[in-house]
């Protein structure tokens, strides 16, 4: 990847470990020398001793500023490894008296354009806050910051235990979480967000709290987290596994079968007061796979069952009936679902190949087949041409069970979606070459977002502020009802008067 170079650009490689007075081993003093003003050797010495400082031209730097997209990225001079609560405390202070930006990063997905505001300052990366401990009623798990849904999954499944995650292995528990998030288990338990009991919070001032669902700020964390401050911890519930076996059937359809695929999806599933069964998860991806298809699109349909080793035939024949290219059905448990959907840790997703990895997201509550078609043809159009940028492009169309989702009463938390029963992105994948291709991915994706939208039937644009592009507004991210608009701001003016936390889907 390619990163600007600013004010500390002269830096020398370095890596260190910061630690007490006494005990610091710092490879060169000199590379923290006070520069521009701003003491660096100063912040080392008040970190723990496993805490890391690292610095433009070493491995260890550019390892952690990597971006999964390479679309407008945040710039940081300097990258903190915390390791203590304590530390993040320390390293906001130090930002906050040296007026310098500061960015907490985790896991991998992240991609809003809206991170590159961030030209300089401090990241803070939350990778050894990974601890997790399960309280001794089995009840809920303290789950540090910088977690990741696989090793939350793995750790909690060895107990016999499991919560609702990212679906995605290598993205973060709680950025995700602070947006919503979505989960495969979402059906039974609700969001991500649903789940959390308490939080240990870094302020913006630099203050170190614990809130629960007796502060308002707990609220906005449910939704709308990532504008209030850096969570370094949190309390959840979790839950004993009760159907640890699952199956999932893959049907590809040829392109030409659009409308009628998404037809039966409606009519099985999201027309006329029906909902997904509480057992089942429908996604599809559409992606070009010349092998399958030289012509077009493939669209691959999974259908994902709890409690059973064969997908049940009420589910599977409506669309067999259809006459997919192929079908192939596989089982197993639920830490299978990432592999079977192409998400595990070691697949293409989870890697940072420099690629940018824009994605326009939109929430539906059904299928406009007409809609469904239309947006086909784009993607056909802007996948398959022998001089595309975007082969490589995928569609998404998550459908997830609901009912634990909308037992939950919408004003409870800032997550404002409740209602909608599907989510759906494009996402354009390409290798970056300038802004003239940055603009036309843009074009395209909104598009097609657009398209979507106006079939929707909807009044007001909601998208899933975890996906997001960056160019929607607050009222597509947090909801457009006005009360939800003013209490947000209203609490961002108490909280983050300077708008420190404002990288990432902004409030304001």
């Amino acid at each position: 990847m390619h990163y600007h170079q600013l004010k500390l650009a002269a830096l020398s490689a370095l890596s260190i470990w910061a630690s007490a007075v006494a005990c610091r081993d710092i490879v060169s003093a000199s590379g923290l020398e006070a520069r521009d003003g701003v003491n660096y050797t100063e912040l080392a010495t008040k970190l723990s001793k496993n805490a890391q400082i690292y610095l433009p031209g070493s491995g260890a730097f550019d390892a952690a500023v990597a971006r999964w997209s390479n679309l407008s990225t945040p710039v940081a001079n300097l990258v903190v490894v915390p390791s203590t609560e304590h530390d993040i405390v320390e390293t906001v202070n130090f930002a906050n008296q040296y007026s310098l930006p500061f960015l907490t990063t985790n896991g991998v997905h992240g991609s809003i354009t809206t991170l590159g505001k961030m030209t300089h300052g401090i990241e803070i990366h939350l990778s050894q806050l990974s601890g997790i401990t399960i309280t001794p009623d089995g009840q809920t798990a303290t789950i540090g910051g910088g977690v990741i849904a696989k090793n939350l999954t793995d750790a909690l499944w060895a107990a016999g235990k499991q919560t609702v995650t990212g679906t995605c292995e290598c993205v973060g528990y709680l950025g995700p979480g602070l947006g919503g998030g979505h989960g495969w288990l979402q059906g039974h338990y609700g969001l991500i967000a649903d789940q959390f009991v308490s939080a240990n919070v870094v302020l913006a001032n630099g203050s170190l709290i614990t809130v629960d669902e007796n502060s308002e700020l707990f609220w906005a964390l449910k939704g709308a987290g990532h504008n209030f401050g850096i969570v370094t911890s949190m309390t959840s519930k979790i839950y004993d596994i009760q159907q640890p076996n699952y199956a999932i059937e893959t049907l590809i359809f040829s392109g030409d079968q659009v409308e009628a695929v998404y037809e039966v999806a409606n009519e099985q599933w999201l027309t006329n007061g029906k909902t997904m069964p509480l057992d089942l998860i429908n996604w599809s991806y559409w992606y070009f796979d010349p092998v399958t298809d030289p012509e077009k699109p493939v669209i691959a349909m999974y259908l994902i069952q709890q409690g059973v080793d064969t997908v049940d035939t009420a589910y599977t024949q409506p669309f067999l009936n259809l006459g997919p290219i192929s079908t192939q059905a596989l089982s197993g448990t639920y830490r299978d679902l990432a592999t079977w959907t192409g998400i595990s840790l070691d697949a293409t997703p989870c890697q940072k190949t420099g690629n940018a990895n824009p994605r326009f997201p939109i929430y539906l509550k059904s299928y406009n087949t007409t809609a469904q078609a239309r947006v086909y043809e784009l993607f056909n159009q802007a996948t398959t041409n022998a001089s595309t940028a975007f082969s490589n492009a995928l569609f998404m169309f998550e459908g997830y069970s609901q009912q634990a989702v909308k037992a939950i009463p919408s004003a409870s938390t800032a997550f404002a979606y409740r209602a909608d029963n599907l989510l759906v992105a494009p996402l354009l994948t390409y290798t970056p070459d300038g802004p003239a291709l940055d603009a036309r991915a843009s074009e395209l994706g909104n598009q097609i977002r657009e398209i979507l939208y106006q079939g929707s039937g909807e009044t007001s644009l909601n998208t899933y502020v975890n996906y997001a592009y960056g160019d929607e507004t607050p009222l597509a991210w947090y909801g457009s009802e006005v009360w939800r608009q003013d209490r947000l701001r209203a609490l961002k003016g108490e909280v983050d008067p300077l708008g420190r936390f404002s990288f990432y889907a902004p409030i304001v």
